[in-house]
């Protein structure tokens, strides 16, 4: 067997069982419903749908309303602190929905903090009656809204950076407005990268679990969790899965088709780079004011009530080992990270040389798990080592083998894997594009055999974009939390699993510090990358 064909096989196989549990929730629809899964479709099922598209719906106006607008603000015009909120707004990305979702139970509750701030300025009264309650699908719809806006903040704002200022001058001269400028020329030409950033939101918003979960609305994903865990029927999980699925898979359609559509945006000849609009005196308060307000309750508001509550309840401090959840975090997020990278590298590489349609489309097809949510992956995850070991039980009377992969650090690492291999396969395979295949002939012409090729010339040049992909992964291992909560060996926790069980404890307080943890080290992943994500060369 030639080098060729183990580079080959070997990512074939790799690509092959990254698609196994995908093509499980596939499968398992046209298995047979179960009694509970009848009662279901009767009565809560159409609750699950609706709720889920009504917080869709309003997750996607909230967040191209706030993403858009902040992207046009700091990308067309300098004003006090511009270049401060340019980066500071994508620090959103360091609060997953369900710690905001602490935050605004914990502010807005009877005798809560809002409370307590109004008792403290205007002296004792009843402000309960006054306050408003976000609960529920509104304050699921907040909580989403404000922890994914950057999504569309980001991708709109590198469109808008693309566009050559010629159009605008041409549509001034043509007598437009600024306002018929930004509605005619600007936003149509944004529409692409708006709507992928859009798409994005979309499966992150239906993928939930821990948000609407903590408001207890009844979604798609707690209706996964609750058919699996609550009534243990491993085979309704899976066919509200299939449901969700359908959903997710056209929105991720959505979102390549977008994808390719933006290709326009890139200089090209006669391009012209726009220069901001410089906004003095009275011009600045609102622009100054919206990307304040965006920052203060995307970011501040959460962060403030969290160490609020740490520095009130220090109790809490005995109570946690923040030393073993520190170490559990960082040992996941190494080793998943590390491990992803290697063999999208391994993949990337193999599919370079060996030029094979049928790899290509298993690994397109493989990268779709990026777009499962987490609690169907865990589902699916479970489900097929579960028949493979059955399987391997009964033909070769192997002892069972579910311990290697379900509840084990094992397991929950090939989870993340084909979880986040999308992200990671995508984001070294930009990079590898840029490497013309004459430098491998080259290479090959002096001697270098295929795996030195690999080694010596290909990982040296795409040592900058492997580091930013695992950045990225760190960021959204520390994040997840169904597949960690599920997956998870007995008694191992991160501050994201954490969080959620002293919040679903209604141990509120205790949830805080956890959550700080967590804010504070995506925190420094978000800090290390936003140079590359904000640069306005990618």
């Amino acid at each position: 067997m030639t080098k060729y064909n183990v580079w080959f096989f070997s990512s074939l196989l790799i690509a092959t069982i990254v698609s196994l549990p995908i093509i499980t929730v596939f499968f398992s629809f046209f298995n047979e419903t179960s009694g509970y899964f009848g009662i279901l479709k009767d009565t809560f099922l159409f609750d699950y749908i609706f709720n889920s598209i009504i917080i869709l719906f309003f997750v996607i106006i909230i967040t191209f309303f706030i993403g858009v607008l902040s992207a046009y603000f700091v990308s067309f015009y300098d004003f006090p602190f511009s270049n401060f909120f340019n980066w500071a707004l994508i620090l959103a990305f360091a609060i997953p929905g369900y710690i905001y979702a602490f935050s605004i139970i914990a502010f807005f509750e009877n005798y809560g903090t809002a409370f307590s701030i109004l008792t403290y300025l205007f002296g004792e009264n009843n402000y309960n009656l006054i306050i408003p309650k976000l609960d529920g699908i509104k304050g699921a719809i907040l909580a989403i809204s404000f922890s994914l806006f950057p999504y569309v903040y980001v991708l709109t704002r590198a469109s808008f950076y693309y566009q050559s200022s010629n159009y605008i001058e041409v549509g001034k001269n043509l007598g437009l407005s600024s306002k018929e400028t930004f509605f005619k020329i600007i936003l149509p030409s944004a529409r692409p990268a708006i709507i992928a950033g859009l798409a994005l939101v979309s499966m992150e918003c239906l993928s939930d679990f821990g948000t609407v979960s903590f408001f207890s609305v009844n979604t798609l994903t707690t209706g996964i969790y609750n058919s699996w865990l609550s009534f243990d029927d491993l085979n309704t999980a899976n066919q509200i899965s299939f449901i969700l699925l359908f959903f997710i898979l056209l929105l991720f359609s959505i979102e390549i088709y977008s994808r390719k559509e933006a290709r326009y945006h890139q200089p090209g000849r006669g391009y012209k780079p726009i220069t901001k609009i410089k906004l003095s005196g009275k011009k600045t308060i609102v622009p100054l004011a919206i990307c304040l307000l965006i920052f203060f309750v995307s970011f501040i508001f959460p962060v403030s009530q969290m160490i609020y509550w740490t520095l009130k309840f220090p109790k809490y401090f005995n109570d946690l080992n923040i030393l073993d959840i520190n170490l559990n975090t960082l040992l996941l997020v190494l080793l998943a990270s590390l491990f992803i990278v290697i063999i999208s590298l391994f993949i990337n590489y193999g599919s370079r040389i060996s030029k094979s349609k049928i790899l290509n489309y298993l690994t397109n097809f493989s990268i779709s798990g990026y777009a499962i949510p987490g609690v169907i992956l865990a589902v699916a995850f479970i489900t097929f080592f579960s028949n493979l070991s059955d399987f391997l039980t009964e033909i070769f009377n192997f002892k069972s083998s579910k311990s290697i992969f379900i509840g084990s650090i094992f397991g929950l690492i090939l989870a993340y894997f084909i979880r986040f291999f999308s992200l990671s396969f995508n984001g070294i395979k930009s990079s590898y594009e840029k490497i013309n295949n004459s430098i491998d002939e080259s290479a090959y012409l002096l001697g270098y055999s295929k795996t030195k090729t690999f080694l010596k010339i290909h990982v040296p040049y795409l040592k900058t974009n492997v580091i930013l992909v695992m950045l990225l992964i760190s960021l959204e291992v520390i994040k997840e939390l169904p597949i960690t909560l599920i997956l998870r060996p007995f008694n191992f926790e991160t501050f994201a699993t954490q969080a959620y069980i002293y919040a679903s404890q209604d141990l509120l307080e205790a949830a805080a510090l956890p959550s700080l943890f967590l804010i504070f080290w995506s925190s420094i992943l978000i800090l290390l990358s936003s140079k590359y994500i904000l640069s306005n060369k990618n």
